[in-house]
């Protein structure tokens, strides 16, 4: 009997997950993993942000909002989560709830209407709750930001995950010039 390959770990004992993984972010198959070998799927790996990333709230707005507007949800709320794991003072919770609308974005890609709703509504309510209290860097119009995930969560709701166009769930973190 073959015991189960150990989990990754960090320096601190973490769990990691060094697993390719598409897209999406959903971990390939293990078999998948072997370069060269049968049903190898290396094509599908997409580059991960690093566990340890540390960016300043320009940096994290520069990547994760272009993540985000390239259709990479997934890669986005990892640059989020490390701004709002990185950044100190109460402006961290600005990219918590922006972490939190990507993840919504990524479950409605990912066919998961409920979870896209959800995580939507919950990114939405929290950026929204803190800009009013912190405010927003300048390079994230929170609002806007806000505003349309509220909107795709309730076309969701509404109409299903099927109504909404892939290019709706291209989320800028700016108003476009032209809107």
């Amino acid at each position: 009997m073959t015991a189960p390959p150990s989990r990754d770990r960090d320096s601190a004992g973490r769990a990691r997950n060094a697993r390719p993984r598409d897209g999406l972010g959903r971990p390939l198959p293990r078999s998948d993993t072997a370069p060269g070998g049968p049903g190898d799927e290396s094509a599908d790996d997409v580059p991960r942000i690093p566990d340890d990333l540390v960016v300043t709230p320009s940096q994290a707005a520069e990547l994760g909002g272009r993540l985000l507007a390239e259709g990479r949800p997934f890669h986005a709320h990892e640059v989020f989560e490390a701004a709002w794991k990185s950044i100190p003072g109460p402006s961290r919770e600005l990219w918590r709830g922006l972490a939190q609308i990507a993840v919504g974005i990524t479950h409605a890609r990912r066919g998961n209407a409920r979870g896209a709703v959800s995580l939507l509504r919950r990114g939405a309510a929290h950026v929204t709750e803190v800009t009013e209290l912190a405010g927003s860097p300048s390079e994230v119009d929170a609002g806007f930001v806000a505003a349309r995930a509220t909107e795709i969560a309730d076309q969701i709701e509404r109409d299903g995950l099927a109504s909404v166009a892939d290019a709706a769930l291209l989320l800028p973190l700016r108003r476009p010039p032209d809107e």
